[in-house]
């Protein structure tokens, strides 16, 4: 049975941080981000790549530029999708985040790690002030400072949170506040007790990843055991699902993650039952079916399809529109039953009544906007 009472998740109380036009932290919605995987001086695939994301829900889209040549190519890409929150990603050089900075970029992220000594990251901090755009302070195990390896002789979350502290210490030193801090590992416990470390000593948003987290399915699951852990505890402003995958593929898991806790909702929410033998259609083939025609979907809506009677009634009058499997299959629409549909034409006709569902919704939602704006303008 589909649980009505959704539990609440207590979020921590983070500072506000603008990355172009998404708020980060300060009870905002949690963004998903995904980054670029193309090579960024090819601007067509780049951007091509960026509107991809942005269809699949991606609020905020990273872009490595790794040298002078694709800082000049940042620009032009800037250009072409000026409405995405883009993040320039530096590493190694700071005179790319500079150039990045001066390209447009609505948020610099610098690794402590390699970005060079604190002279270079002074310079970095002042070009973001003069441009009025927040850092990312991003740690990953896999490139801390020589120092602190040696200190701790492994990565280990008190090695993180420490590589994190010196570098907002220097943010700190030049009044910079508006910055976010990642701490990434491809170790789930790793990351997830140095996020729980940093997150009572700051009060800057966070950004989680689990860093190489994997191929597809796995990378999938440990980002969503990792992540979720620290969503659950209320940790977390804005996080992006790493996967050796496509980008989009990213952005869809992130969203999955975020629409599990109840922290976000987006798109047709699919309840369907595993399938077993005493299934009357192919749920399976049905749901797939479904999942490609509502794929372009924003509006949140709860869909259930269940194979038989056993599970199916429950879960069918809990959601806006269900099917229960049975000869013919029962329909619900608002939890009663509205339809009778055989399986040749079951598809349609669900794809049929979450669309006019939909529709109207939207119809309503614009009556009230227009009756409010006309109360508006008869006030004296």
């Amino acid at each position: 049975m589909a649980m009505t009472s959704h539990h609440q998740i207590t979020r921590r109380v983070s500072r506000q941080i603008r990355v172009g036009r998404v708020a980060v932290g300060g009870g905002a919605p949690v963004s998903v981000q995904t980054m670029t995987n193309t090579d960024t001086e090819d601007v067509a695939a780049t951007v091509a790549q960026i509107r991809a994301a942005v269809k699949a829900g991606a609020d905020i889209v990273r872009v490595s530029v790794p040298t002078l040549a694709a800082a000049e190519a940042f620009a032009k890409i800037k250009k072409e999708v000026g409405y995405v929150p883009l993040v320039a990603d530096i590493h190694f050089n700071y005179k790319c985040g500079i150039a990045a900075a001066e390209a447009g970029a609505d948020c610099l992220r610098i690794n402590p790690g390699n970005i060079g000594n604190d002279r270079k990251v002074s310079e970095v901090v002042a070009c973001a002030k003069h441009h009025g755009i927040p850092i990312r302070i991003g740690v990953n195990a896999g490139s801390l400072e020589a120092e602190l390896q040696e200190k701790y002789g492994e990565p280990n979350a008190d090695a993180l949170v420490e590589s994190a502290l010196r570098h907002i210490e220097i943010l700190k030193r030049h009044n910079f506040e508006d910055f976010k801090v990642s701490l990434k590992a491809s170790e789930i416990f790793l990351t997830v007790f140095a996020y729980r470390k940093l997150a009572t000593l700051i009060d800057q948003p966070l950004h989680l990843g689990i860093t190489e987290a994997g191929g597809q399915r796995a990378g999938a699951v440990k980002s969503a055991i990792g992540l979720g852990m620290l969503l659950a505890d209320g940790i977390g402003d804005t996080i992006r699902v790493s996967l050796a995958a496509d980008p989009v593929e990213e952005v869809k898991v992130g969203w999955d993650i975020l629409k599990s806790l109840h922290l976000r909702s987006r798109g047709i929410n699919l309840v369907a039952c595993p399938s077993c033998s005493r299934q009357n259609f192919d749920v399976i083939k049905a749901v797939q079916e479904l999942e490609a025609r509502f794929d372009e979907i924003d509006e949140p809506l709860d869909v259930a399809v269940i194979g038989c009677v056993v599970n199916g009634p429950g879960e069918a009058r809990e959601a806006a529109i269900g099917v229960a499997g049975g000869y013919p299959n029962s329909i619900y629409v608002d939890g009663k039953i509205q339809h009778k549909a055989h399986n040749a034409e079951l598809v349609d006709v669900l794809e049929k009544l979450v669309r006019e569902k939909i529709a109207a919704r939207q119809a309503e939602k614009a009556a009230a906007a227009r009756a409010e704006s006309g109360a508006e303008t008869a006030q004296p």
